[in-house]
């Protein structure tokens, strides 16, 4: 299963997902491939940084070129899960890490401006279905601010972008730990395994896979 956190706009936290789904992922067993599509390398730096040996189920790839769904097609089948952190911007790059996706996970913060902000992206995806049917989409609130509720305005905002829009109800909060872990080339569940953000982040992945579980069954049918 491929799965793909893309936004062009930068700050939303891409990165983090990516790094952290994949631990997510492999705490379950499975195989579990990053792919770093990014040309500024933040995965790889963080890679670079890291003192421990990453878990013997992840495996990470850097992959900046636009020729990503072809590369991945016979690559990904060693694999459970293929994770990809695509470049802050829409280019060539984007384009192909979309289509060679089964899931793309577009996460931004709960600001009705940085949602606007998300409109080239899903123009991109819908693009991508055109050729790839099958292509499931789905918002996720990240950096959410502790003690707040998110606001009417954003839930409208996002519905705002089409009827095919689905947001995820599982929400990502903004914590110091987030940042302790990226600069001690960890994830924030080698950190604190029991902690707020694992319970989130563990939410999340279980919300996603129900995403890829329902995919599946649509295929099937």
């Amino acid at each position: 299963m491929i799965i793909c956190f893309s936004n062009q706009k930068g700050g939303v936290g891409k990165t983090t997902l990516t790094l952290c789904a994949a631990y997510e992922f492999s705490k379950t067993g499975r195989d579990v491939l990053v792919i770093d599509a990014d040309p500024q390398g933040s995965i790889m730096d963080w890679s670079d940084i890291r003192e421990e040996p990453l878990p013997k189920n992840i495996s990470i790839a850097a992959m900046p070129k636009k020729t990503i769904h072809r590369d991945l097609e016979a690559l990904s089948k060693r694999y459970d899960y293929v994770i990809i952190d695509t470049p802050p911007r829409v280019t060539d790059i984007t384009r192909s890490a979309i289509m060679a996706s089964n899931i793309v996970v577009v996460p931004c913060t709960p600001s009705p401006y940085d949602v606007w902000a998300t409109e080239e992206t899903i123009d991109l995806i819908r693009e991508a279905k055109i050729y790839h049917k099958s292509l499931v989409f789905t918002f996720m609130l990240n950096r959410k601010l502790a003690n707040t509720v998110i606001s009417r305005e954003v839930k409208e905002a996002i519905s705002s972008l089409g009827d095919d829009i689905n947001l995820l109800s599982s929400e990502i909060t903004q914590r110091v730990i987030f940042a302790e872990a990226a600069n001690a080339g960890k994830v924030v569940q080698e950190i604190d395994g029991e902690g707020k953000a694992t319970l989130e982040l563990n939410n999340f992945v279980v919300e996603l896979n129900n995403c890829l579980d329902v995919k599946n069954e649509k295929v099937e049918n």
